[in-house]
């Protein structure tokens, strides 16, 4: 149809020009048809706009009813081949079936003709075939007109052969190209396409990740799991990768005030509490994540921060679990925190009443079994692995 109407709106320029020099100077001329008794009085411009919009209806009209006896056709006819379907009709077959052995073969044979795409699609079976080298020797011959498709088909094999600095270069070249304009209309596609790739990367390579340039294009669920591969890699950080994690957050609390997932802010307070450099930050994220909400994992973190320090702040400890209770009401986490407060400041009297609230709570029975076995360090080290070895209770260093 666009065709059609292109055709003839070329036609008509044509038309136009080719009339309007011969009828310079002349007028417009003048036509009369007389046919048995009808008489029609006019001008070659009049008559040939009369003639191509019946030629455009009568056209339109064939075209139509082309598609409507074919389409009735289709409805009837039995197929009796695959090879009768169309291209797109094979490919919804494929789909609905999975079927990955016959795929490979149908994909070549619909796409052989493509001058655009034929490379990608060849590229992406070597690929998923393990053939990583072939795939890449074939995107060099693909057309630069679709060099996005190709470059996404490049990140996926350079991260299957776990080659991060070219994977790294070829994100950062599509996050900063603007997307070509027959690509818009499956821009959202193509948006997510690179952010899952994005993802990936930062996963496979955490640290490297910390090293890009396009840094903070990554889903929240990725970030997640990319914080996640921080916390188990971090045994295997350079004091270059320590330094760009820290620097990344203080990027984090400039541009975006640390606005992230609550599960993310977590995460990174765990990966601050491995930081002593960063023990200011871990303390206050760690207050706002309480203040917000609270959190007994965050309160141990919080708690164990404060009370390592080589002088700790008895009366500050104390002020906040002040504010907290009030807010939170009494927990066991609270007396338990406040137990050893009192024994490290000698209200011994204190600590004691204290073990008896929650008669039936895990920490305060830890407690009331520790006092018991005072002066006994081998029954306390087995006191403290069976606590340690149950899954709700969280180790914590005082």
């Amino acid at each position: 149809m666009k065709y059609l109407l292109r055709s003839y709106l070329w036609v008509t320029l044509l038309c136009v020009t080719v009339l309007s020099v011969l009828s310079y100077g002349f007028g417009a001329g003048y036509v009369y048809i007389y046919l048995r008794h009808w008489q029609i009085e006019s001008n070659i411009w009049v008559l040939m706009i009369a003639l191509g919009l019946c030629s455009l209806m009568a056209q339109l009209l064939w075209l139509g009813a082309k598609r409507y006896l074919m389409r009735k056709q289709r409805q009837q006819e039995h197929v009796l081949h695959f090879e009768q379907l169309h291209a797109y009709e094979k490919l919804a077959v494929l789909s609905v079936l999975d079927a990955e052995p016959e795929q490979k073969k149908i994909l070549q044979e619909i796409y052989q003709p493509s001058i655009l795409l034929k490379e990608i699609v060849q590229a992406n079976m070597l690929w998923k075939s393990g053939q990583s080298e072939q795939a890449l020797l074939v995107l060099e011959q693909s057309s630069s007109s679709v060099f996005e498709l190709a470059s996404l088909q490049r990140i996926e094999v350079y991260l299957a052969q776990g080659d991060g600095q070219q994977a790294l270069s070829q994100l950062e070249f599509l996050s900063q190209h603007d997307l070509s304009p027959w690509l818009s209309a499956v821009a959202q596609g193509y948006q997510n396409k690179l952010e899952n790739l994005w993802g990936q990367f930062a996963i496979q390579f955490p640290w490297h990740y910390l090293h890009a340039s396009q840094f903070g294009l990554l889903k929240p669920e990725h970030k997640t799991q990319w914080l996640q591969q921080i916390l188990t890699q971090y045994e295997q950080a350079s004091l270059n990768d320590l330094e760009a994690l820290q620097a990344r957050y203080y990027k984090l609390l400039e541009t975006q005030n640390l606005s992230l997932v609550r599960e993310n802010r977590i995460l990174w307070l765990k990966v601050l509490a491995r930081m002593p450099d960063m023990a200011v930050q871990h303390t206050q994220l760690a207050e706002d994540l309480l203040n917000e909400l609270f959190d007994q994992e965050v309160f141990y973190l919080w708690f164990e921060s404060q009370w390592l320090k080589q002088q700790p702040d008895y009366a500050d400890i104390e002020s906040h679990l002040d504010i907290w209770e009030q807010k939170y009401t009494q927990l066991p986490i609270f007396a338990f925190s406040r137990w050893h407060i009192y024994q490290a400041t000698g209200r011994l009297l204190e600590a004691e009443q204290l073990l008896q609230l929650f008669p039936d709570h895990l920490l305060m029975s830890y407690l009331r079994i520790k006092v018991q076995l005072q002066g006994q360090p081998q029954l306390s080290e087995q006191l403290n692995l069976l606590f340690e070895g149950n899954n709700n209770y969280l180790k914590i260093n005082v």
